[in-house]
């Protein structure tokens, strides 16, 4: 890549650093734990807190320095680590994720920070370097997908809707990843497991565990911070199976293929125009066959989402005389959603109720 000579030089010269003064970290900032920005944001004390149990005389670090991959990561880790930690966003708002890389900025960030905490799944393709580069300083990587069954991705096929998987994935023929370039950035795995709130649960459980591990006098608290909003996701769990159990048809055709988790949770087909890359662009056959089904299905909403152009889900519902309108992936927040104050559970909220309209046409 091209920012790894001059990133690992800057990781490099902060070892030292780091290794004699990874505990002093310390936000002098007022609270801003609530904040729901998306890129380059921070969730921070006051410095004040002192470890439950602990002594005066017992040299605590009373500011964890988090650093999160992209939106997500940094919305659930914020609700867990509450305000006993600085968190701060890597991708900025607005910013489409997937290509993101690491300026020699972000390395010193970085490398002054005591977590970081990634999603994993061949989301962040800067992220074993970096781990790997920051091997002896202390740095704690959290990857809040372990554990979890990733999917392959959906591999758009020219003719839509012949085959599907039982899980709500279309099907698609593997030996096909490496010559279409499809999936190129992930490895043909499908990171987009927070967009199903079960998964999103299990994320933050790991959040939590890693957050424990790395301040195990904190433990209490980050459980209780994370219990709190577990109970959260799981009324929007419920709330998302309430409504789609009965919709009136179960395939929904989308520009990026994000949902896959989301389709597999409550028996929904995704059917992606494109690959796992926002950016790629369907071939001519795969327009037309997307075009094809949607016209047999009686399709009347394509969606399309924040960040990229909605130039292929318009043109394609143009042809076929439907509508376009939103599912959002939620890979990062725009500057109008932040000013409207939303967050990971009220976009959650918008997509449900764009779903909803949508299967029930």
């Amino acid at each position: 890549m091209k920012y790894w000579n001059r990133s690992l030089t800057v990781l490099s010269l902060s070892v030292m650093l780091i290794v004699a003064g990874c505990g002093s970290n310390a936000s002098t900032g007022n609270n801003a734990a609530g904040s729901n920005a998306a890129g380059n944001n921070t969730a921070a004390n006051n410095g004040e807190s002192a470890a439950p149990g602990a002594s005066p005389t017992t040299p605590v670090k009373e500011t964890l320095e988090i650093r999160t991959s992209f939106y997500p990561m940094y919305e659930f880790t914020r609700h867990v680590a509450g305000d006993l930690a600085h968190v701060e966003n890597l991708v900025p708002a607005g910013m489409e994720p997937h290509d993101w890389e690491p300026t020699a900025q972000d390395m010193a960030s970085i490398s002054k920070a005591d977590v970081l905490i990634y999603n994993g799944a061949g989301m962040e393709g800067w992220v074993d370097q970096v781990v790997d580069s920051a091997t002896g300083t202390g740095l704690k990587s959290v990857e809040a997908s372990h554990g979890i069954e990733i999917m392959e991705g959906a591999e758009e096929e020219s003719e839509h809707g012949e085959e599907t998987h039982e899980d709500g994935e279309h099907a698609h023929d593997e030996g096909e990843h490496e010559e279409s370039g499809h999936d190129h950035d992930h490895g043909g795995l499908d990171p987009h497991v927070w967009l199903s709130p079960a998964l999103a649960i299990q994320e933050v459980r790991n959040i939590e565990k890693g957050l424990s591990e790395a301040a195990p006098q904190y433990k209490e608290q980050f459980k209780t911070n994370a219990d709190a909003y577990v109970s959260e996701l799981e009324a929007l769990d419920k709330e998302y199976a309430e409504a789609l159990k009965d919709s009136k048809r179960k395939d929904f055709i989308t520009q990026h293929a994000a949902f896959g988790y989301l389709a597999k949770e409550y028996g929904l087909t995704q059917v992606p125009i494109a690959g796992l890359s926002p950016e790629q662009e369907p071939s001519a056959a795969q327009m037309a066959g997307i075009v094809k089904f949607a016209k047999e299905h009686n399709v009347k909403t394509i969606f399309f989402e924040t960040l990229v152009s909605s130039k292929v889900a318009d043109t394609i519902a143009k042809e076929i005389g439907a509508k376009s309108a939103v599912l959002n992936p939620i890979e990062g927040l725009t500057d109008d959603e932040i000013a409207a104050g939303l967050d990971y559970i009220g976009v959650m909220h918008q997509n449900l109720e764009a779903l909803k309209a949508a299967l029930n046409e």
